[in-house]
């Protein structure tokens, strides 16, 4: 966004030229007057006559027709927060201000058409001026073309945004505190319940969406992706959870697809992964940037606040936590129908494709393999890659079993190595960032300036309207972008100043799994991010197949030697005072 100093009124040939371009009180007869309406969900006595859309309407509405305006056209956006310009009409109102339909925009006062200052200032100090287009707040006595109140509009404005961020405090204040008393912060239902009429802060069991729900879980416990579940549930017509709410008659926000038995593979996904099923209340899953970027954040696991037995379940909690350890898995069945514990982590070290696993009717256990997905008998991109779903059973069972053990016999090397491993890491993904972010600001700096550049041009005569509202548009969709990625870069790099990670926690998961027999899909799933495949060695005469095994949160590491271990003992008694920060 362009940094003006919003203190200067509109004045010389911006005034100048809304004056000669515009008829009876600033609209040619053919130019809509635009009367703008909106009110926030988060605005304070919304219910009170002072701020209600229907009041808002009357008081633009007389002021019209006691002005003399005659074609006129109400824009609304009802529940929508002055902090942001993404509102549905005020977006339709701009397209038709940038096509030259509308010659006068009017609204009750400067707060209902937004409270964020520097887009404020933009919007009435250099679009409208551009496009010929008067600007009049009634309550603050603003007008674009008279000059009137123009000078004090800043500090209308400056004001306005305080009170958003006030209010946004406040919200998130009256949140915490919910939260606190053990109350359910979020309003959103999911699909499956229904409020009680007598308490709307009651959740009742919807039993018909509630009976799709369990036969949800229960295709997914039968070896089901959401994609199959999705098809099913489309072939047996069962409707969509908006062409459901919409048969009931009840309101939501949804679209209703033209096919109500249309379900989406992503529907399926978050009815899985919604753990109010089981009769819980999940507050603090996300937030908002802040209260003008209002982009969300999903907050980890460890960050939710679950607050058990607030409504009747509908799926148990064994069952819940089953599902979740099955799509952690995203095993595709083979033809057979058999799977690999590993289906889904294997990948080729070359090509870094995945590899696929191969079973068929044919084949006995030890038979079954993984190759590289981009091999085609040769023709490929790649070569086979190929490694025996058992041999890498075994050779994965010996790295977690030594890890596990040198963990418990050796703490202290343990955290220490894992400590500089992980220092390093978030170093170098710390350095990125705050390079993402320099360059980012400079950037906006400069499209500043350009901005400035191309209205100055504009103005002499050099470059046409057309082709600078081009340019204009061009160059702010850009900075919108930059902005919201430079944000977005800062608050990482804040959450991760915050958060050093657990090595404790990491330890203490191993020493649960010290006397491994075999492996399960929990114990893979937990410990086992990724695992690459070399292609064969068969220099020796015999195919030798190596294989590097990525832990969750430890990477790859390899067991130091007994004299290695030793050094690092030595190297952590003479320096203590680092051993203590990483242990």
């Amino acid at each position: 966004m362009l940094n003006l100093p919003l203190l200067c009124p509109v004045v010389g040939k911006e005034q100048i030229f809304m004056t000669t371009a515009n008829k009876n009180n600033g609209q040619t007869e053919e130019k809509i007057t635009a009367l703008y309406c909106r009110l926030s969900v988060d605005d304070d006595n919304k219910d009170e006559e002072s701020n209600s859309i229907t009041n808002q309407k009357q008081i633009l509405s007389d002021f019209a027709k006691k002005e003399g305006y005659t074609n006129t056209m109400f824009f609304v956006d009802d529940g929508v927060s002055g902090t942001t310009f993404q509102r549905p009409s005020f977006q339709r109102m701009e397209k038709m201000a940038e096509n030259g339909e509308i010659g006068t925009i009017i609204v009750k006062d400067l707060s209902r058409f937004g409270r964020e200052q520097v887009e404020m200032g933009r919007l009435t100090q250099m679009v409208y001026p551009s496009l010929g287009i008067r600007f009049i707040a009634i309550q603050e006595r603003v007008d674009t073309l008279t000059g009137d109140g123009v000078e004090m509009m800043p500090f209308h404005n400056i004001f306005n945004e305080w009170y958003a961020a006030q209010t946004s405090k406040k919200i998130r204040a009256v949140w915490q505190t919910k939260a606190e008393h053990g109350e359910r912060v979020s309003s959103t239902i999911p699909y499956g319940y229904k409020k009680a009429e007598d308490n709307p802060k009651k959740w009742l069991v919807d039993e018909p969406a509630a009976q799709t729900v369990r036969k949800i879980y229960a295709l997914c416990l039968a070896g089901k992706g959401p994609m199959q579940i999705a098809r099913q549930l489309e072939e047996e017509q069962v409707l969509v959870p908006a062409a459901y709410l919409e048969y009931c008659g009840r309101k939501h926000a949804q679209k209703v697809p033209k096919n109500p038995y249309a379900w989406e593979q992503a529907t399926v996904g978050y009815i899985l992964e919604n753990r109010q099923y089981t009769g819980c209340a999940v507050n603090f899953k996300s937030t908002t940037v802040s209260y003008k970027v209002h982009k969300r954040i999903q907050h980890s696991e460890e960050d939710y606040q679950i607050i058990p037995n607030m409504q009747e379940a509908i799926i148990p909690e064994e069952q819940w936590l089953r599902v979740q350890e099955l799509r952690k898995s995203k095993r595709r069945p083979t033809k057979t129908g058999r799977t690999s514990l590993f289906s889904g982590l294997v990948y080729c070290y070359d090509c870094k494709a995945k590899m696929h696993f191969v079973a068929a009717k044919s084949m006995t256990r030890k038979q079954e393999h993984f190759r590289c997905s981009r091999y085609k008998s040769g023709r490929g991109e790649c070569s086979m890659h190929y490694i025996r779903d058992t041999v890498l059973e075994k050779l994965v069972l010996e790295a977690v079993s030594d890890l596990a053990d040198f963990a418990r016999c050796y703490e202290p090397v343990f955290l220490y190595m894992l400590a500089k491993k992980n220092n390093a890491m978030r170093q170098k993904k710390f350095q990125r960032l705050e390079k993402a972010v320099d360059s980012g600001t400079k950037r906006i700096a400069e499209i500043d300036r350009l901005i400035e550049r191309v209205f100055e041009q504009n103005a002499a005569g050099i470059l046409s309207d057309e082709r600078f509202a081009v340019m204009l548009r061009k160059y702010e969709q850009e900075q919108k972008e930059l902005t919201e990625e430079v944000a977005e870069s800062r608050q990482t790099l804040e959450n991760a100043e915050q958060k050093a990670v657990d090595l404790r926690l990491v330890l203490r998961t191993l020493r649960e799994m010290t006397d491994i027999k075999e492996l399960t899909p929990t114990l893979v799933n937990s410990l086992i991010e990724r695992i690459e495949v070399h292609n064969s060695d068969k220099s020796s005469g015999h195919s030798r197949v190596k294989v590097d095994i990525y832990f969750t949160a430890v990477g790859m590491i390899d067991i130091p030697t007994g004299k290695e271990i030793q050094a690092m003992i030595e190297e952590i008694q003479k320096n203590p005072q680092d051993f203590k920060f990483v242990a």
